[in-house]
């Protein structure tokens, strides 16, 4: 966003024009000459939009929404769930400042840094229209603010850009910004604990490689992995998956020892449980299914003798099974050829297109049908 854009959204005739249009098409708002600067009207429009779920309390208060501050952006599902509180907390990276806003209701004082001017002043303009008052909005980089800075702070919170200047993801801690690793001599020498956002791709183990005694955390929502959190206060080493609104589960890493049994006897299982991501992500899927139902492998199902639940949450999806059966392609193109089908994978060496195809089916409701692989043999579950 360019300072004559972010001036021109703070006039009285643009925010006027941005509320009356809301809910319509953003393309009609920006053709209709009707409108004063109808295409910069209209992008307001299309993120207000898909803020109504992302960032409700954003989309309430009508705030002004840089398209790829918003993409970058935490959901506030997310980020309300972290856990860190306490006096003060420094965020190093306060960009459209949906994790500030979240620790500014469990801190009594944010110092949030944004090292590009304009979304600063985007930030302090958002917080205003929020009614937030303990976030203070510092343009400056996370290098030049740790330099000078004098202030303890209970916690330090980074989620560094993972966007290379060419449009590339980054995963590696290094090559994001800003490089937390090479900051943190500086960082503990203002604070006792770390708080860092990672990508969901980033690797449970490396976590714990450069914060041994880190407790980290894998977050999902919605079946979707969203991110990787590690809080460096000396309280780990632990691993956590979290499905938002479903549950957690805790383990000490280390080598987990539990087996499945021997011999896959398929007339034992009437229940299964697709693992949650988040379990899956953190490599904690046997470990939770422990003792409850049977796993063969980190990324396959639960097959359960007697339906989950209890007192203990499942993290997962849970299906009544009719059947399981050796894969046997040329049998199920016989008799489901044409039929639509609901399908999940686990585990599997085909991808769902290609089974698709090879079956002869298309995506649809007439069955429900689970392809995953138990050691060497792939099977197909019927599901209820």
């Amino acid at each position: 966003m360019t300072p004559e854009e972010y001036t021109l959204l703070l006039t009285d005739e643009v925010r006027r024009a941005i509320a009356a249009a809301r809910g319509r098409d953003p393309l009609d708002v920006a053709l209709d000459r009707r409108i004063p600067h109808a295409r910069t009207v209209a992008t307001q429009v299309k993120y207000l939009a898909r803020a109504a779920s992302k960032l409700p309390s954003y989309a309430a208060a009508e705030c002004i929404l840089p398209p790829r501050a918003f993409e970058q952006a935490s959901s506030e599902a997310c980020a309300a769930h972290k856990t860190i509180r306490g006096d003060a907390v420094l965020d190093l990276t306060c960009g459209l400042g949906v994790d500030s806003l979240a620790l500014s209701r469990r801190f009594g004082r944010v110092v949030a840094l944004e090292r590009n001017e304009v979304l600063a002043a985007v930030a302090r303009e958002n917080f205003a229209r929020l009614g937030v008052s303990n976030i203070e909005v510092v343009a400056a980089s996370a290098e030049a603010y740790l330099e000078r800075c004098t202030a303890h702070f209970d916690w330090v919170y980074a989620d560094p850009d993972r966007r290379a200047d060419d449009g590339r993801k980054l995963v590696r801690l290094e090559d994001c910004s800003p490089d937390v690793l090479a900051l943190l001599p500086r960082i503990r020498q203002i604070s006792d604990g770390l708080c860092l956002k990672n990508s969901p791709l980033f690797d449970v183990d490396e976590a714990l490689r450069l914060f041994p005694s880190a407790r980290v955390e894998v977050v999902s929502l919605g079946g979707e992995c969203k991110e990787v959190m590690i809080y460096d206060d000396g309280a780990g080493p632990s691993v956590t998956a979290t499905a938002l609104g479903r549950g957690s589960f805790t383990a000490v890493p280390g080598t987990f020892d539990g087996a499945a049994p021997e011999v896959f006897d398929a007339a034992r299982y009437g229940w299964i449980v697709l693992p949650d991501v988040a379990l899956q992500k953190a490599r904690l899927v046997r470990r939770c299914f422990a003792g409850r139902a049977d796993v063969w492998s980190e990324n396959g199902v639960a097959f359960c003798t007697a339906e989950p639940g209890g007192t203990e949450p499942v993290l997962g999806r849970v299906f009544a099974v009719e059947r399981i059966e050796s894969y046997d392609p040329r049998w199920l193109k016989r008799e489901l050829k044409g039929h639509g089908a609901e399908i999940f994978l686990r585990d599997f060496p085909v991808a769902q297109a290609e089974l698709l195809r090879r079956l002869g089916l298309h995506p649809g409701c007439d069955v429900r049908l689970l392809f995953t692989r138990v050691g060497r043999e792939c099977l197909t579950v019927r599901l209820r």
